[in-house]
């Protein structure tokens, strides 16, 4: 088998607190209470307990409410699996019925108070829970499960439904899953097979069946967690749990929406602590999208953009399809940490290799050119004229006999070459059946990761399903696509966990005297002049330009001749948003006529365009720089959240931005940089000098400091232009829009 990507991990049954790597605590046991020390400044959990659900997925004892043995009712088929289930896990069965004294031969009970031991999970094939579960809530069940749908997926009066649900086990240590889920977690799981498992996690169970075919391929699955409409239980719980089982080499998750995005970040957080991979695929990044997975399980999608760069602030591997899905998960889970981040190349065809090398270069794999040693070497048994610097091509003849092991360990031996990739576009015999088990052959003796793409459409053919799914040690895809987003993110997965190092860590505990000076100045439920919102980045440190605020045409001069020539010359007001637009924005004013002049055209424009202003600002003109953006907005699901892009008019033309869940520390802040397509612009081009970026960084930070300290009295901030000076010169905030909740 191949090995895992984490080292072996053990809990206890019920653990009062699971610790992730010795440093931080994780997410959430239902009715926990979180410290004053396990919160950030604004009062967000920075951690919580591991949700003990063992007894949920391997149960003492289990009761079937609505239990039934009259063929042809969907309940008896339901009671028969869940009977044939607890056998398999050991667990003891009570159905309960009020009008039958036995069900398969067990005995039955007429009510859930009858039943004569505590419950470790009850499932409930009734259409109307709400009673059954008050009676749980009195006898203690550990864990019931809902299939009834019409709850918050059919809109408001289901969800009020639904809360009825959530209330009646309000206090309780009873946790519920559903409802609207479904059988998936009863399903009848391989127990011949060993290794790494996948644990699976579905919002939709029918999404959950590629992965849970995988096993038909000799991998292994642990555990199905169908999460319904999570109106207690949600996908958060199990990725929380499933990080922690020594059993687990990979999550694979179908989302379709996240009900609590903080819950969602510390649960991702564990399981990058714990360094097990998570791939996932969210739904909702289109509006059509989004209102279909509303519709289906009631969840909230969330902004796109923001839930992309949550998933990659914590690791989360976001694939589109659920071929994708199944085939990243099983090489995550199965695979040992790569020697190398180097990726060769190997085929039987120069266009099969060359195609393969433009698709993997296109991902940012790297490909590393053999030294000239190692090519010499390969030249031994591959002809002269044939390139083998990566990709190597065989030329076809030298896989059929003794030389097609020599190349493959050749390739193999290579420092700079991590895994090696061998795309088979159809079946070849016998050259394609020899090149078949001299790779797998040669993976059983290394600890490299050797990956195969047969490409044949039939899917028959011997070297396939015997020689290479028989392997545990070879990763084999049908689709050059699918090879290089897996091998991609095996890679990203390792060098993210391999220097991991959580946001959380950098969340500040308590607040600084900024907040203090900043909240003096937030006017509730108003939006702030550009000179009030200086104000609030003066309070943090932020640079802005030297200014006065003037209310008459003689004071603007004092004010010009006090910052010196030239100048700018600006209307403030509460109101005032594009500026420019209207014409209240004056550059390069160099004379007190000018500023004189200018001051009376601003304030009559505003007075006929029925603006109140709060007076006129004359700046200091800030030399030449990049303009950036850096922002602060409030996402329903994840709370404040910081945008850092190219400013000016580009925000609007080019939307070239990246976005950040606060904490984050100052290696996330550079990330963001570097995920800007614009990102060559502050290094100088065309003759323009370097800017300071670790100004721009530090200015980051210090929004997201704000974001955190004063969320739940800022709505949003816009600065814009934040010009970037010269390497060592600064950044300077040229305007800023501030609305206060």
């Amino acid at each position: 088998m191949l090995g895992s990507t984490h080292g072996t991990l053990t809990t206890t049954s019920r653990p009062a607190r699971v610790t992730a790597c010795g440093r931080h605590p994780g997410p959430a046991v239902h009715g926990t209470t979180t410290t004053a020390e396990d919160t950030d400044v604004s009062g967000r959990p920075l951690s919580s307990d591991v949700p003990d659900l063992d007894r949920l997925f391997h149960p003492r004892t289990m009761a079937v409410i609505g239990a039934s043995e009259t063929e042809g009712k969907p309940n008896t088929a339901i009671t028969r699996q869940l009977i044939d289930w607890a056998e398999r896990v050991g667990a003891r069965v009570h159905p309960v019925h009020p009008t039958r004294t036995t069900v398969f031969g067990l005995p039955c009970h007429a009510s859930v108070r009858d039943l004569p031991e505590r419950v470790d999970l009850a499932v409930l094939l009734v259409g109307d829970p709400a009673p059954v579960l008050e009676e749980l809530k009195e006898v203690r069940a550990r864990f019931a499960v809902v299939f009834a749908s019409g709850f918050a997926e059919t809109g408001t009066e289901g969800a009020t439904a639904q809360a009825r649900l959530t209330a009646a086990l309000q206090g309780s240590g009873t946790r519920l899953l559903g409802p609207n889920t479904n059988l998936n977690a009863f399903e009848r799981f391989r127990d011949d097979l060993d290794g790494p498992a996948i644990a699976l996690i579905t919002q939709s169970g029918h999404q959950g069946r590629p992965v849970f075919a995988l096993q038909e391929l000799g991998i292994r699955l642990s555990h199905w967690a169908p999460t319904g409409n999570e109106a207690d239980l949600e996908c958060a719980d199990f990725l929380s749990y499933f990080a922690t089982r020594p059993e687990v080499g990979a999550i694979a998750a179908y989302v379709e929406g996240l009900k609590d995005g903080r819950a969602f970040l510390l649960a991702a957080d564990r399981a990058a602590r714990h360094k097990v991979p998570v791939v996932m695929v969210k739904v909702g990044r289109t509006e059509t999208g989004a209102r279909t997975a509303a519709t289906h399980t009631g969840k909230l999608t969330g902004a796109d953009d923001v839930v992309d760069a949550a998933m990659r602030q914590y690791g989360v591997i976001r694939v589109n399809g659920l071929d994708e899905l199944q085939d990243t998960a099983a090489l995550l889970a199965r695979a040992r940490p790569p020697r190398a981040q180097g990726v060769a190349v190997y085929s039987i065809s120069g266009g099969t290799g060359a195609h393969f090398a433009d698709l993997a270069s296109a991902a940012g794999l790297d490909l590393p050119v053999l030294s000239a040693a190692k090519q010499n070497e390969l030249h031994q048994w591959i002809p002269g004229y044939l390139s083998v610097a990566n990709p190597v091509d065989n030329g076809g003849h030298p896989v059929g006999d003794w030389r097609g092991r020599k190349i493959i360990d050749a390739i193999l031996a290579d420092p700079s070459v991590g895994v090696l990739v061998c795309p088979i576009t159809g079946p070849f015999p016998p050259l394609s059946d020899r090149l078949a088990r001299d790779l797998v052959d040669a993976a059983e003796k290394t600890d490299k990761l050797i990956c195969v793409v047969w490409g044949s459409p039939v899917g028959t053919e011997d070297a396939y399903r015997t020689t290479l799914l028989g392997s545990s040690r070879v990763a084999t895809f049908r689709t050059f696509a699918n090879c290089v987003t897996a091998v991609r993110a095996y890679l990203d997965h390792h060098r993210f966990t391999d220097g991991y190092r959580s946001p959380f860590d950098d969340a500040p505990r308590t607040l600084s005297p900024s907040a203090r000076k900043a909240r003096a100045l937030l006017r509730p439920g108003e939006q702030l002049s550009e000179h009030a919102a200086k104000q609030l980045l003066r309070a943090y440190g932020i640079r802005v330009p030297r200014e006065q605020l003037v209310t008459s045409a003689a004071a603007a001069v004092r004010a010009a001749g006090q910052i010196g020539y030239p100048v700018v010359m600006k209307a403030s007001g509460p109101r005032l948003g594009h500026k420019s637009e209207l014409g209240l924005v004056r550059i390069g004013l160099t004379s007190a006529s000018q500023v004189r002049d200018t001051y009376r055209e601003l304030t009559e424009i505003a007075r006929y365009e029925e603006l109140p202003l709060d007076g006129v600002l004359v700046c200091q003109l800030v030399g030449q720089g990049v303009e950036m953006t850096v922002g602060i907005t409030h996402d329903p699901l994840f709370g404040p959240t910081v945008t850092v892009g190219l400013g000016g008019v580009l925000v609007e033309v080019l939307d070239d931005t990246a976005v950040r869940v606060p904490p984050f520390g100052e290696d996330h802040a550079r990330a963001m940089l570097g995920e800007l397509r614009g990102r060559a612009l502050l290094d100088g081009v065309r003759g323009a000098p370097p800017t300071d970026v670790d100004a721009l960084v530090e200015t980051v930070l210090r929004v997201q400091r704000m974001a955190l300290e004063l969320d739940d009295g800022l709505a949003g901030l816009d600065v814009n232009p934040l010009v970037v000076l010269e390497r060592g010169q600064g950044a300077v905030a040229l305007d800023a829009l501030a609305v206060c909740r």
